[in-house]
């Protein structure tokens, strides 16, 4: 059966971090729709003064961050020793677990393009060990065929592996590039949650060629064991998340994400005795 458009996100504008602007396209309101994605902020700029102010030293719990850039360049760091920069191409992937302080700092470019999702993690793993994964644009295999260019950030695409598949959650994320009037499919489990972010370009995703949608938009998709993409005259691209939902309570502030107040209340008394990490 082939998947159909459920809900159409556009997201709003926001500044997070010390004065980011970027597009927060899921967050709050959408929780239990999109799970287990918790949030997806995308970028979109060749302004330095819309991201230079970056993301200093804060703290995560209960969560995995993943960002992957398309282009950029952001320096990061965090409180279990890992260094380093996110460039064109890569991602970084940071299982904040139990409890993590890091930090993102984004360095002028030409366009600073891409996108950061905030992954659930099951009850069962919110406190396992911080774990860090740094997924370089050369581990990131690509898939070229019939006028696309799949590349696979985590999971399998025709028997192609990423470099990562998700410890917790298994996790599909594929970047897929579409060239003008490109037809393209997918077969999935039927009752995945499955949504696909528009960075550029437009097209449909049903096979009647009926409801066009632009750029800079997320749908999300009812259930079914088919995925189809078709791109408009311009070509299309978009990211593809799909991953079995958890269904299980949400306690969320900020930056950490439990089950219930009290372990959310917890987090944050532990932020304030100093006892976090």
């Amino acid at each position: 059966m082939l998947r159909t458009i459920q809900k159409i996100v556009t997201g709003t504008t926001q500044y997070d971090g010390a004065g980011v602007r970027l597009v927060r396209v899921i967050g709050y309101d959408t929780v239990e729709d999109f799970d287990p994605f918790l949030m997806m902020d995308a970028f979109d700029s060749e302004d330095p003064d819309d991201y230079i102010k970056g993301f200093p030293w804060h703290p995560h719990r209960g969560i995995e961050t993943i960002t992957y850039l398309i282009s950029g360049d952001i320096e990061h760091g965090d409180s279990i020793g890992n260094r380093g920069s996110i460039l064109d191409g890569s991602c970084q992937w940071m299982t904040a677990g139990r409890g993590i302080l890091h930090q993102e700092m984004p360095k002028p470019v030409k366009r600073m393009l891409g996108a950061q999702l905030w992954l659930n993690l099951p009850r069962k793993d919110k406190m396992t060990q911080p774990k860090y994964h740094d997924l370089r644009a050369d581990m990131i295999p690509k898939v070229e065929e019939d006028g696309s260019t799949v590349r696979i950030i985590s999971g399998e695409y025709r028997e192609v592996t990423g470099p990562a598949s998700g410890d917790y959650v298994k996790l599909l994320y594929l970047d897929v590039s579409l060239q003008a009037g490109a037809k393209w499919s997918l077969r999935i489990p039927p009752s995945n949650t499955l949504f696909v972010y528009i960075v550029e370009g437009d097209g449909w995703f049903d096979k009647a060629s009926k409801n066009f949608q632009t750029s800079k938009t997320a749908l999300l998709f009812g259930k079914g064991d088919e995925f189809f993409a078709k791109a408009a005259e311009e070509g299309m691209r978009f990211f593809l998340f799909c991953a079995k939902p958890l269904k299980e309570p949400v306690a969320w502030g900020g930056p950490i994400v439990m089950n219930t107040r009290q372990e959310l209340d917890q987090a944050f008394k532990d932020i304030k005795d100093g006892t976090f990490i």
